[in-house]
């Protein structure tokens, strides 16, 4: 027998072994029951807790995920934006650039055509003048040329009695010492030298330059011929013509003189100057007595156009300066050209970076989007959970459970 005391009341009363053991299992099962009622809340509790920190933490990664790539996102677009515009500023510069290069030149060009028609017409006009000018001056000596008779009389005796190399020789030293009498007082700045280059098969006697601050404004190649009476094979003017030509070209002079004394007996080369520049250009044939007096005739002649030629001058130097501008601008387009070819290769490069950036992003959200369905799969998971479903494959845990209802 046991005895119980009754909390309500105090009384005590007995009970047999069987009662007891009745009343002390409906007090286990009822307290098993309430703490198995209080274990599942708390494990349901917990569980849902866990769930909730987990899922909050996967929305902040997923967040601050989302927030940077939209500010990586921007940024890029950002620097699209300012490279497409510095792109389009350097389209504009260079068109700009281009057009007003263009015109420019275009103007220049005109301005110097303009010049140079108008230099080459004031130029044709005084070599007009310059030609009247000769043919005055011809017309003149022409008239003198009966008070050289006895001169030329003495010229042909003095040849008679000359060697046939001393006759060229002597002809020559004359001309340079009529020269050289007049050489400081008319002619203080000439060079009168022989020829002595031979480079190119042949050469004439001498070469006339005189200039003026340094410009060479008149050249003149001189040919001396003259033969003795008794020469077997008589020679004519013309037929040092054609080299005395070819040198003048060679040796860049500009006008080309036979001081001759063949053909003795001819009228046409006894009456003073001979222009034969319809045979050949700018081509002079005299006797030795007008030796100086073409010389002063060509020189003032070229003097009255030399301020053209300076003018003309500097207008080719002008042009020359155009023609390096031209090179100029043609080296400038070319560097902007390899310039506007390497940025567009990085322009490409960087979109193609970009696009990069946004497959990579794009798998990223969709592993996001992966992660959060498993996420929501398992939290479905965890809402079916069960003792019944925990204990399906585990005999022991259930018989357990089993005992402890009991």
């Amino acid at each position: 027998m046991q005895e119980l005391k009754c909390p309500n009341c105090g009384e005590v009363f007995q009970v047999d072994e069987s009662g007891y053991a009745q009343i002390v299992s409906q007090i286990r099962d009822k307290e098993f029951e309430a703490e198995l009622r209080r274990r599942e809340t708390q494990l349901n509790e917990k569980k849902n807790s866990d769930l909730e920190i987990i899922r909050l933490n996967q929305e902040k990664k997923q967040e601050e995920a989302l927030a940077k790539n939209a500010a990586e996102m921007f940024k890029k677009e950002q620097e699209i934006a300012q490279l497409k515009a510095k792109l389009d500023s350097v389209n504009s510069e260079k068109k700009i650039a281009v057009m007003e290069a263009v015109g420019e030149k275009e103007k220049q060009l005109q301005e110097k055509t303009a010049e140079i028609t108008m230099l080459k017409s004031k130029l044709d006009v005084k070599d007009t003048e310059s030609e009247l000018s000769i043919k005055s001056l011809r017309e003149r000596y022409e008239a003198k040329l009966r008070d050289k008779e006895e001169q030329i009389e003495y010229y042909k005796d003095f040849k008679a009695r000359q060697s046939t190399k001393m006759v060229g020789e002597s002809l020559e030293q004359h001309c340079l010492n009529e020269f050289n009498n007049l050489r400081m007082t008319a002619f203080p700045n000439a060079y009168f030298e022989k020829d002595n280059d031979a480079t190119s098969g042949s050469k004439g006697d001498f070469i006339f330059r005189d200039y003026v601050d340094g410009i060479e404004y008149i050249s003149i190649m001189f040919e001396m011929k003259n033969e003795a009476d008794e020469t077997k094979t008589k020679h004519k003017n013309e037929d040092f013509f054609k080299e005395l030509d070819k040198d003048r070209k060679e040796k860049k002079c500009e006008y080309a003189v036979l001081v001759s004394l063949l053909e003795g007996d001819s009228d046409y080369y006894n009456n003073g100057i001979v222009d034969v520049s319809y045979r050949y250009e700018k081509m002079y044939v005299i006797r030795p007595q007008f030796f100086v007096p073409l010389i002063s005739l060509l020189k003032n002649a070229a003097l009255n156009s030399l301020e053209y030629r300076k003018q003309l001058e500097i207008v080719r130097n002008q042009q020359l300066d155009l023609v390096n501008f031209e090179d100029n601008m043609e080296t400038f387009k070319t560097g902007f050209a390899r310039n506007f070819e390497l940025a567009s290769r990085k322009f490409k490069d960087a979109i193609n970076e970009i696009d990069k950036s946004i497959s990579q992003l794009q798998k990223v959200k969709d592993a996001l989007t992966s992660s959060e369905r498993n996420l929501r799969l398992a939290n479905d998971k965890a809402q079916e959970l069960s003792i019944k479903k925990l204990t399906k494959n585990a005999p022991s845990v259930k018989e357990m459970f089993d005992e402890m209802k009991k």
